[in-house]
């Protein structure tokens, strides 16, 4: 009787373990928004949370914002699933229809810029912390960083190999202890030289707004730079007219037009 009742309680808190089991592990396949947040590192997760969740970017499909730059304004167009972006200025236009770089001068003025370096990177400014959930990137804390008083720890961000136009670029965003916000952010410049650098540039994400959930940046400063360290203030820019939306554009928007020319 005895091993009987040891032998009923046995299979019950089996069935009761698989149970419980099958309760708090989500189905990847029907709950994919729960099971994403689980794949980052606590700290960076804490920062992406703290700026609306990884969850509510993920919803989101279109992104826009105008920033005024001394040659006119631009407006920065990009589907946030395939990356395709559109930058439309008063002189030319450039974008990325997901395979090609392409630029279209609007008068006889010529691009004096990379068009290849720079259809995106205003994008990457603006969409952090966010871009720094995408795929082939590593986490590991860094050094934190002291400014004014104020020390913030780090997390710098690394990318696999062939991640990108600029694999050996590398991140150190920085967060407030308390609230994990985003402070600052240094980052390298490879593009040019394609190998790794120990030359950072300092950016300040001060200004935050509100964009539909989630917590954008409304300007953003970059620094002089003494020692790998920021010193004072250099330059800042203004986002302006910005969306953050889950409707999708039709893929046409980002196609070449008549008399473009293709970046090779």
């Amino acid at each position: 009787m005895k091993n009987l009742f040891l032998l009923a309680l046995t299979v019950t808190l089996f069935i009761s373990c698989k149970q419980k089991t099958s309760e708090e592990t989500p189905n990847y396949k029907e709950e994919t928004l729960n099971v994403t947040t689980s794949i980052y590192p606590e700290t960076i997760t804490k920062v992406f949370d703290a700026h609306g969740g990884i969850d509510t970017w993920n919803k989101m499909n279109t992104l826009e914002f105008l920033i005024t730059k001394p040659a006119g304004e631009e407006k920065h167009t990009t589907d946030l699933k395939t990356r395709k972006s559109l930058i439309d200025m008063q002189k030319h236009t450039i974008g990325f229809n997901g395979e090609n770089v392409w630029l279209k001068n609007k008068f006889e003025d010529e691009y004096k810029g990379n068009p290849k370096f720079y259809y995106n990177l205003m994008f990457y400014f603006y969409a952090m912390p966010f871009v720094l959930a995408d795929d082939g990137i590593n986490y590991e804390e860094a050094e934190p960083l002291t400014f004014e008083g104020v020390t913030y720890p780090g997390i710098k961000i690394s990318y696999e190999a062939g991640v990108g136009e600029s694999p050996d670029d590398e991140y150190i965003l920085y967060y407030n202890a308390e609230t994990y916000q985003m402070e600052w952010l240094a980052y390298t410049v490879t593009f040019r030289s394609k190998k790794k650098s120990e030359k950072f540039s300092f950016i300040k994400y001060g200004v935050w707004e509100d964009l539909n959930g989630l917590k954008l940046p409304k300007t953003i400063s970059w620094y002089k730079v003494e020692d790998n360290k920021p010193t004072e203030l250099r330059k800042t820019l203004t986002f302006n007219n910005t969306k953050a939306e889950e409707v999708k554009l039709d893929t046409s928007v980002f196609e070449a037009p008549e008399g473009s020319k293709i970046i090779e």
